[in-house]
């Protein structure tokens, strides 16, 4: 099944939301201006950053989407917990956009501390949901003309 052009998915993590909420809004916004409307999206949200591959992999397999956008927040703790989650996040995301030759905008924080994570979404240092929207689209683009 060919991918629809205005099909996108976004996997959004519920860990850290106040974030990642943030981090959905730059994403909506920077689609919308790209010509994407509501219809053209479909927004899952899962638990945290670890169950963000799976539902990426799950999307990408069915070839509804010209791209998807992975959207995270992973804080470092007292414990390097967070080490191993983010190693896997951005593992298993890069590995279904390479499987699927699909776009996958990668907007998952790994920062030190809640105040680095809400400067990068939407602060000081920008919308990482923002730089994963233009990131999937740009290469959705590059794909299109190498005939993908």
């Amino acid at each position: 099944m060919a991918a629809n052009p205005k099909r996108v998915l976004i996997v959004a993590s519920r860990f850290n939301e106040v974030v990642t909420r943030r981090l959905l809004a730059g994403a909506e916004e920077t689609l919308e201006s790209a010509g994407y409307g509501t219809d053209d999206l479909d927004v899952i949200w899962v638990s945290g950053a670890f169950e963000i591959p799976v539902v990426v992999h799950k999307g990408l397999a069915t070839g509804e989407y010209v791209f998807a956008i992975a959207l995270g927040a992973v804080i470092r703790g007292e414990t390097p917990h967070n080490e191993y989650i983010a190693t896997e996040a951005t593992r298993g995301i890069g590995e279904a956009a390479i499987r699927y030759h699909t776009p996958v905008g990668f907007g998952v924080l790994t920062c030190d501390t809640m105040e680095q994570a809400l400067a990068r979404s939407g602060g000081s240092a920008g919308n990482k949901g923002v730089d994963a929207a233009q990131a999937a689209i740009q290469t959705a683009q590059a794909l299109s003309n190498l005939g993908e």
